[in-house]
């Protein structure tokens, strides 16, 4: 299976979740929007968006085969026994899934640090409010999930989520640290010890073979300030 990984090119976003997928299964997957030719570019991303018979919201979508899927916990619990990277079993990807749930409930909560009151206005334009989201994030929000997913790596015995076999769940909770990382380097730094099966986790997927050369790469898009985790240093107290 070849699949189609549709997402914006200059930003990790949403998108990075699926590709850390893709790559740690060494699947065979293109990045369209990043392409350039007939069918590819954003071009064939938005054309997908307005004319599939079942379209999908927004981007990251993923095409396998006639198979057309948005959200990118949908596209994980889709990929993830595919690729070897979920339990066969349903409590067990049921499982996976409602962790990969929560996750994506943090990940909006990180955006709208910068975005409080709109994406669709600037930073600049909302900075007064985004202080006031940041010192409540950085307060109560962050600490309270990540202590959450601190505790069930420490109750499924401390080296994977789901238990001693990695899955997606596991690659997403990397990238979860990365960008928190980036985006409060100061905050992360004064509160991580608090979680050190996490951040020990964080430490065993950087070093995969796969995830390492994919990080080396240029498939690896930089952190930026047009994607999910921004860094504003008046933001990170």
């Amino acid at each position: 299976m070849r699949y189609k990984l549709y997402y914006w090119p200059s930003i990790q976003g949403r998108g990075e979740f699926i590709r850390l997928a893709l790559e740690e299964a060494g699947a065979d997957y293109e990045d369209v929007a990043r392409e350039s030719g007939p069918g590819k570019g954003v071009q064939a991303l938005l054309a997908l968006m307005e004319g599939a018979a079942r379209p999908p919201f927004a981007p990251p979508f993923l095409r396998a085969g006639e198979v057309l899927l948005g959200q990118s916990a949908n596209i994980l619990l889709f990929l993830g026994h595919r690729l070897g990277l979920a339990p066969q079993d349903e409590p067990g990807r049921l499982w996976a899934h409602q962790l990969q749930l929560t996750i994506a409930d943090f990940v909006a909560e990180a955006h709208n640090v910068h975005h409080p009151v709109s994406a669709e206005l600037y930073y600049e334009e909302q900075r007064d409010e985004a202080q006031r989201a940041a010192e409540r994030f950085l307060a109560h929000r962050l600490p309270r999930f990540m202590g959450y997913f601190e505790r069930v790596l420490q109750a499924a015995g401390g080296t994977y989520a789901l238990g001693w076999q990695l899955s997606y769940v596991d690659l997403s909770l990397f990238q979860l640290v990365t960008g928190l990382r980036y985006a409060f380097p100061n905050t992360m730094a004064r509160l991580e010890s608090a979680w050190p099966a996490l951040i020990a986790l964080h430490d065993r997927i950087a070093m995969r073979p796969n995830i390492a050369a994919y990080l080396r790469s240029p498939r690896r898009i930089p952190f930026n300030q047009e994607g999910i985790f921004r860094h504003y240093p008046e933001l990170d107290r």
